[in-house]
């Protein structure tokens, strides 16, 4: 999706004659820059494991937002048990009574009102189970993204179309625009007041 519309182009510094393809092209670098399919509300599915002694994850995609109609970004929150890696698990007793009630490889839905959410740096911490044992790897399917696109983000994107627009190479008039000609250049048109713009969207931990 692009994400100017084109009554919003003058507002934004492009001319009204600037093609919609520009605009849907930079909109694209931008989402291949944020690692997201989209920009606006989706729904995300991440398995992770938790660090021995912390039950706090944080999610990749950020800012979290409820769904349409949905009071919490939180779809489905899945965790287990799972066979501890070297060094997690130091009491023998405790690891011989976890395999007794078949917990390790087990997958239990959670009620995702018992995860404390912190909204604003889409970090999640999790109870311990009935046994009093911590969870070492969790599911988490999640709503992020944006209900409206901001401010930010439609600068971002005409601050795109311009630095296209004024790369010679890429010759506006004559050319004909392509996703590989705009991801060859995106080093330059992606510049860091762009970067600046899209850093609160840019997932992390997706290589």
């Amino acid at each position: 999706m692009g994400y100017l519309l084109p009554a919003e182009y003058m507002q934004y510094g492009l001319t009204a004659e600037t093609a919609d393809e520009w605009v849907t092209m930079a909109s694209s670098l931008m989402e291949a820059y944020c690692r997201r399919p989209t920009l606006m509300v989706a729904q995300y599915v991440e398995r992770m494991r938790l660090t021995r002694g912390a039950q706090t994850v944080r999610l990749s995609y950020r800012p979290l937002a409820a769904a349409a109609g949905a009071n919490s970004a939180l779809v489905g929150v899945r965790v287990r048990y799972a066979q501890p890696r070297r060094g997690e698990m130091p009491d023998a007793f405790r690891e011989q009574v976890a395999w007794a009630f078949g917990l390790p490889g087990s997958w239990s839905t959670i009620d995702a009102t018992s995860v404390d959410v912190n909204q604003t740096a889409a970090e999640l911490t999790f109870p311990v189970n009935f046994l009093g044992l911590d969870y070492n790897e969790v599911e988490v399917t999640y709503t992020s993204g944006l209900a409206t696109v901001t401010d930010a983000v439609k600068v971002a994107c005409a601050q795109i179309v311009k630095n296209a627009q004024a790369t010679p190479a890429m010759n506006v008039k004559s050319s004909k625009l392509d996703t590989v000609q705009m991801q060859y250049f995106s080093g330059s048109l992606i510049d860091p007041q762009v970067q600046m713009l899209l850093r609160p969207y840019v997932a992390e931990r997706l290589g």
